[in-house]
């Protein structure tokens, strides 16, 4: 199956929840964990016994496994392998964008069969332009995977730059959400979405009328935004938009039962 068939199914058993594995110092402090690679990789166990299949997408935040360098990429690969088994889907949150061989090798990388640290899908940056993720289209397009693009994120600093008209009168936004479309159209296999916050102004959403793939909406939860603002601010794509919840869930932890009521208060 496509990832994208893989998340309706996945949906249909569990909902439309993303929740974040953020083995932030923060979380781990308050799980009364040491911040080391042996402290994430108890975190990552818990979390893998909370919502390994329970769930229906999980989004491991890599820069908090990757600031342990080699350790923590081994925890990682040991958080995606447990949840892909129990048939939780997983997106890295890895967020790369570059070009040519360099675009392709982190394709290769997140979506590659046969990568320790291989995925469901994938997020990315557009910053060199959408055509220049062409390859992890492709690698998406041969392992039935996803690539969602950050279009319009919540950080105020990203307001001055997404929402800059170009040439052609779109914001920047707008200009990323209609680029992704038609690659999307190009590879057939692949599942192409995009990134919107869930905590921006409807006037910095663009138009998802026309974009037929899914809609990551981190920023549910401690970032202020609640389920069914999301879901108001996808507009008529409500039915694509996968709210991303972290902080708010994690902090109920280190219990599983606690973590998991968290989880299902976030009902979508």
């Amino acid at each position: 199956m496509t990832f994208q068939e893989r998340l309706d199914a996945v949906a249909d058993d569990f909902g439309r929840l993303c929740v974040g594995a953020d083995p932030q110092p923060s979380v781990l402090d308050a799980w009364g964990l040491a911040d080391t690679p042996a402290g994430v990789r108890e975190f990552s166990e818990r979390f893998a016994d909370a919502f390994a299949g329970r769930v229906a997408l999980v989004k491991p935040q890599v820069a908090f496994f990757e600031r342990f360098g080699a350790a923590g990429f081994a925890v990682l690969e040991e958080l995606i392998a447990a949840l892909r088994a129990a048939g939780t889907l997983v997106l890295a949150d890895a967020k790369r964008g570059d070009i040519g061989s360099t675009m392709a090798g982190y394709a290769a990388a997140w979506l590659g069969p046969g990568s320790p640290v291989a995925c469901d899908a994938v997020t990315v940056s557009p910053y060199l332009g959408v055509g220049a993720l062409e390859p992890a289209a492709t690698a998406a397009d041969t392992a039935l995977g996803g690539v969602f693009v950050l279009a319009a994120t919540s950080n105020p600093q990203a307001l001055d730059v997404q929402q800059t008209p170009g040439v052609d009168g779109l914001t920047l936004a707008q200009k990323v959400a209609d680029d992704t479309a038609a690659l999307a159209d190009t590879y057939p296999r692949a599942t192409l979405g995009l990134v919107v916050g869930a905590t921006l102004d409807r006037l910095h959403v663009p138009s998802l009328g026309a974009f037929s793939g899914p809609i990551l909406m981190p920023g549910v939860g401690a970032q202020g935004a609640s389920i069914a603002g999301a879901l108001e601010l996808a507009g008529s794509a409500r039915n694509r938009a996968w709210p991303a919840v972290s902080r708010a869930i994690l902090r109920a932890g280190p219990d599983l039962e606690a973590l998991r009521r968290a989880a299902e208060s976030f009902t979508v």
